[in-house]
């Protein structure tokens, strides 16, 4: 009987493997970068403070990691060759970035960052902004002051940029998701919100 009944859930369950699979398709939903899959799954959304559809897109970002298997690494790694601010004005907002997720507050103090230049309009002219809306936001001032200037958070900048260069021949715009190191999701207009998280979470499925 159980032999029966797993026979049949199989049977119930391989049309929605098989719709899924003629679903996303190559060259019109994602393109392959990479010859190779990174050993573990993971996805890289390459994104810019600065860009008015990373801000919209960040309830979209939440349902993905919500959507991810657990064994799944997610991380966001800001640009910095936005044209709307300098490289280093950029590069202050990637440390800030970091100081948030060494303080395991990164996705309150990124919304707050969002929000100082999407909502209230602000201009960010270099670290000490950042700094005073970390304040804001109840983050020490010697707290932060401390980190901006450790060794751990000056070599997660590092790593961050690197990110960018290896990728930088594909990514030519934000938000971009790099999707085991092999997979670069692409969204189309007719695309609904349930159908970019959809794609994304099963290209992490992919090897």
């Amino acid at each position: 009987m159980k032999k029966l009944f797993s026979i049949l859930l199989v049977a119930m369950l391989l049309p929605f493997s098989v719709s899924a699979a003629d679903q996303w398709q190559e060259g019109t939903h994602y393109k392959i970068i990479s010859d190779k899959a990174t050993d573990k799954p993971e996805v890289k959304e390459f994104f810019s403070f600065w860009c008015p559809a990373c801000y919209s897109f960040e309830p979209l970002v939440k349902s993905i990691k919500e959507g991810l298997d657990d064994d799944v690494t997610f991380s966001k790694i800001q640009v910095n060759f936005m044209g709307t601010a300098s490289r280093d004005v950029q590069d202050d907002a990637t440390k800030a970035m970091i100081i948030g997720r060494v303080l395991k507050k990164e996705g309150m103090l990124n919304a707050a960052i969002f929000n100082y230049i999407h909502k209230q309009r602000s201009t960010v002219t270099g670290l000490k902004d950042l700094r005073s809306v970390f304040i804001i936001n109840g983050v020490e001032a010697e707290e932060f002051d401390k980190m901006a200037s450790s060794f751990s958070v000056k070599s997660l900048v590092n790593k961050n940029n690197r990110e960018i260069e290896t990728y930088r021949e594909n990514i030519t715009g934000v938000p971009n998701f790099i999707v085991n190191g092999k997979y670069q999701a692409t969204f189309s207009r007719d695309m609904t919100p349930d159908d970019i998280v959809n794609l994304v979470v099963w290209l992490t499925k992919q090897s």
